[in-house]
């Protein structure tokens, strides 16, 4: 006898993950995480995940879980999933701005949240972050519209814009926008030296370092980054201190895999894309290489994106600093320019993230039931 539970698989931005409605998932919360395993197909010692529906890369090994909110400032809450594709690690502690996309349109189709036909704007809680965030689209017949004409770095073809304002996103996982109360620290790492990082923390925490100072080509793609197991040595050293130095973790042996992320920086320059093409210096404003669990993204997560428009909007960090243009930010990337914008302010002797948005668009893959074991089906 076959056992289901229902599910949504769905494009949000440049990532893919299965949705679930939080009533659908087992009330005991410590079936989740081997739950999640085994509909993703991880741990994979192979890193296709072919035995799940996961696409083999952390933007593709995604779980997004959606209620109604009982908060007043909220109409769902959302929380986040990161599922590692090797080694199977269940993380909880980000926020995935991609997959933000999609949250709004899934609570309108499945009537979590009624709205008239028009232009819908859906207040969403996300649970990683303890922060609020507004979705706008276009509703038709009952349903989020999909069809359109805006177009996203990373995706093929065309679809309707989705805006994304997050309130007041400093300080997603730490103390605020500057975790260590700097625009950059010096920071002595093993195996790498003394090394400039900006550690900032806006949607979600990044330290942003110069690819200079670790011998980077900007201009590489991300398949050809990720060879040099040296150079993803140096980033991930680099990064879990930088979580020490924001108070993420006492150590750097605890600091969780998924944050803070790395943001390896450029100034403008010729850049080769994955389709092909050359993307000109002039359209752009800085070169940003994202580290994401361990391996160089294919673009760049939402989430990153807009904490590197905050970024820049604060003198003295490395953001600032390369980038020839500060607002809106235009972030070079090897699937793209992405634009990102951010309202900081400077007040009580200290820089203040306002608000940060973007645009997005997102799609509905495919929507069924999952066979799943038996021990994991509700029990209410």
């Amino acid at each position: 006898m076959r056992h289901v539970i229902n599910a949504v698989f769905a494009r949000g931005g440049s990532s893919n993950a299965l949705i679930f409605h939080e009533r659908d998932l087992p009330a005991d919360k410590t079936l989740w995480d081997p739950l999640f395993r085994h509909v993703m197909g991880s741990p994979d010692p192979y890193g296709r995940q072919l035995d799940g529906m996961g696409g083999g890369i952390s933007s593709l090994s995604k779980i997004v879980i959606v209620a109604p909110s009982a908060r007043d400032d909220a109409d769902v809450d959302y929380t986040f999933v990161q599922v590692g594709v090797r080694d199977g690690v269940i993380d909880y502690g980000m926020f995935c701005g991609n997959m933000a996309a999609s949250v709004g349109p899934f609570a309108v189709d499945e009537g979590v949240v009624p709205v008239a036909d028009g232009l819908a704007v859906i207040r969403v809680y996300n649970t990683n972050t303890d922060k609020i965030y507004h979705a706008r689209f276009m509703v038709a017949g009952g349903l989020a519209v999909e069809s359109g004409t805006f177009t996203i770095p990373g995706v093929s073809g065309s679809g309707a814009r989705i805006d994304l304002e997050f309130i007041n996103p400093g300080g997603a996982c730490t103390a605020g926008l500057l975790p260590t109360g700097r625009a950059c620290d010096r920071l002595t790492v093993p195996d790498v030296g003394a090394i400039d990082v900006s550690c900032v923390d806006a949607t979600n925490p990044v330290a942003f370092v110069r690819g200079a100072d670790l011998g980077v080509d900007a201009t590489a793609l991300p398949h050809q980054l990720d060879t040099d197991r040296g150079l993803a040595a140096k980033t991930e050293a680099i990064r879990r201190h930088a979580a020490v130095a924001m108070g993420m973790a006492p150590n750097a042996d605890a600091a969780l895999q998924s944050n803070p992320k790395i943001g390896v920086v450029a100034p403008p320059a010729d850049l080769p894309a994955l389709d092909g093409t050359v993307i000109p210096a002039k359209d752009m404003d800085v070169i940003i290489k994202m580290v994401s669990m361990e391996n160089f993204h294919r673009a760049i997560p939402l989430s990153s994106s807009m904490c590197a428009a905050a970024a820049a909007a604060v003198p003295g960090t490395v953001v600032h600093a390369i980038s020839t243009n500060h607002a809106p930010l235009r972030i070079g990337t090897a699937s793209g320019v992405v634009e990102s914008r951010a309202m900081v302010s400077h007040r009580a002797n200290s820089y203040h993230a306002d608000s940060a948005a973007t645009s997005r668009t997102q799609r509905r893959l495919f929507q069924g039931q999952l066979p799943v074991p038996a021990e994991w089906l509700p029990k209410r």
